[in-house]
């Protein structure tokens, strides 16, 4: 795009991000700065503004750009994202929203420690928040680059390092100046405009086949080169034994990881009753099914209007799909309804990405200071103390998240979210739910849980093609391949459960019947709860 094209897209891009921190600062001039209201909103949002916000905080990069995009690609083998991220909605519904809500005050550790000893766990579960979080942010800084170097030029690599640097900028500042409730609205104003945004690219797909969606498929067949082999299981995944497993490594971790992403948890935080972080998610199943279904219908129209041949030749990964087909709905290149489409489309997919890097950049600095920072003071840290800490350590987390994204720039960003699925599926999930339903759990089998599951996750990825052996590796010029699956899940999460257990019947601590008694209660009633 050249010209007033491109004027254009950069002016809406600049005008959301005028508004969100027009937003942001509003909010902090109506802040009390208190730990409760930096952390959560003062727990003051109801469950349809919580409900957008969760569906906010969950329709990323990943689900906008890289889901579309490798079902644009590998067509049958794409929609396992899809499918993966709504079903993982179903076990937060019935096995953590209500009871979260209920044992915990600000992060996971607050619902493991109510009948452990605080240190240990504290630092496991922060460490492992943080990891979680990084590897998220990363895919959405990837997205970004991916998005202004299609607007800016074709594949400019300075443009996507400098939006990667952006991206992390304003991250830092929508969550050190606004916590919470900047976040929420931001996520919520976003929300909104992705599903319109999703809605209209959909009607105009299906106008384009006039309704026949037997025909879209047939066509994105037809021009995708693989013939009806696009349409079935295995282009993808289905070449070698390898390649199945990693779809059952893969799929473990979409359904599982959710109910371990640190940023969706501490979304039920932030409403006053455990009632109202259930109708919250009930709000979001809606806004997010709806979403992947029409997801679908992006990725099959991208392969049949634009062709899997240019969308790899703007993005090898495939993560300009969806900005390239609202560019040929709206006319094409050189016409103004084009260029129109193409950019509302590219500014919200960069509204999509600045609200997610936001919220998980409030969750992971909320792990550096109310678990890692206050464990290590023991508890000698007052409140504003901790607030501070938390914005110093999203700054932090901020410059670590840029150093990956720019190493990480040229991957499908659905995939490297699949990553962190796997880690927060193997070190998050084991320890979160045996705490809340193991009687005899005990602060070593939480803390070997968290390590059991990080500690595999992270070595079998460094092990994996992703970072070495393959061409498309973060470094493919050097070959320490020895784990062949590119998703380590099917692996790490049993490890996570497995030393989990096995720290737990190895130890000499006997459990304390009377706070998991209290802790049990809590969890079923909301009595004594926050």
């Amino acid at each position: 795009m050249t010209g007033h094209h491109q004027t254009l897209g950069i002016l809406l891009f600049s005008g959301f991000v005028a508004v969100t921190l027009a937003i942001t600062t509003w909010v902090s001039r109506n802040r009390h700065g208190s730990a409760e209201e930096f952390y959560v909103g003062g727990r003051l949002f109801s469950p349809l503004e919580n409900g957008f916000a969760i569906a906010g905080d969950y329709m990323s990069a990943a689900s906008f750009l890289g889901v579309a995009g490798l079902i644009a690609l590998f067509g049958y083998d794409g929609l396992l994202y899809a499918v993966g991220f709504l079903v993982a909605w179903l076990l937060v519904l019935f096995l953590v929203a209500e009871l979260v809500r209920n044992c915990g005050r600000f992060t996971l550790a607050d619902v493991i420690v109510a009948r452990m000893s605080e240190r240990p766990v504290r630092v496991a579960a922060g460490t492992s928040s943080v990891t979680v979080s990084v590897l998220y942010l990363v895919a959405q800084m990837v997205g970004a680059g991916s998005l202004v170097a299609l607007l800016l030029g074709g594949t400019s690599q300075g443009a996507r390092a400098w939006t990667i640097v952006g991206v992390g900028a304003l991250m830092v500042i929508y969550v050190s100046m606004g916590g919470m409730r900047a976040t929420t609205w931001i996520q919520i104003v976003k929300a909104v405009l992705l599903l319109g945004g999703t809605v209209a690219l959909t009607v105009l797909v299906l106008l384009r086949f006039h309704g026949d969606v037997d025909r879209l498929l047939q066509t994105a067949a037809q021009r995708s080169g693989h013939g009806d082999a696009f349409l079935a299981p295995g282009l993808k995944y289905g070449a070698d034994w390898t390649a199945r497993l990693d779809f059952i490594s893969l799929g473990l971790a979409l359904v599982l990881g959710t109910a371990g992403l640190p940023h969706i948890l501490s979304r039920f935080y932030t409403v006053p009753t455990a009632r109202a972080a259930r109708r919250s998610v009930l709000w979001s199943i809606g806004l997010i099914g709806g979403f992947y279904l029409m997801t679908i219908i992006l990725g099959f129209g991208a392969a049949a209007i634009v062709g899997p041949g240019s969308i790899r030749g703007s993005n090898a990964a495939g993560n300009t799909a969806v900005p390239l087909l609202a560019l040929d709905l709206g006319g094409g290149a050189d016409s103004t309804g084009g260029t129109v489409l193409f950019a509302v489309v590219a500014a919200i997919a960069f509204a999509t990405i600045l609200a997610v890097v936001a919220g998980i950049t409030l969750a992971s600095s909320a792990s550096v200071a109310h678990d890692l920072y206050a464990s290590l003071r023991r508890g000698r840290g007052e409140p504003r103390s901790e607030v501070a800490v938390a914005r110093v350590a999203s700054v932090g987390i901020g410059v670590v998240a840029i150093a990956l994204g720019l190493l990480a720039r040229d991957m499908n960003v659905a995939f490297l979210v699949g990553l962190a699925f796997a880690v927060a599926a193997s070190a998050n999930l084991p320890v979160l739910l045996y705490s809340l339903f193991w009687r005899g759990f005990t602060t070593r089998g939480a803390v070997w849980a968290v390590y059991g599951g990080l500690i595999p996750a992270l070595a079998l990825v460094a092990l994996s093609p992703v970072v070495s052996g393959s061409p498309d590796a973060l470094f493919p010029g050097v070959d320490f391949q020895y784990f062949p699956l590119q998703n380590p899940g099917i692996v790490s999460i049993p490890l996570g459960f497995l030393a989990g257990w096995l720290g737990t019947v190895t130890s000499a601590e006997l459990p304390d019947e009377a706070k998991h008694a209290e802790t049990e209660v809590r969890s079923l009633t909301g009595a004594g709860a926050a």
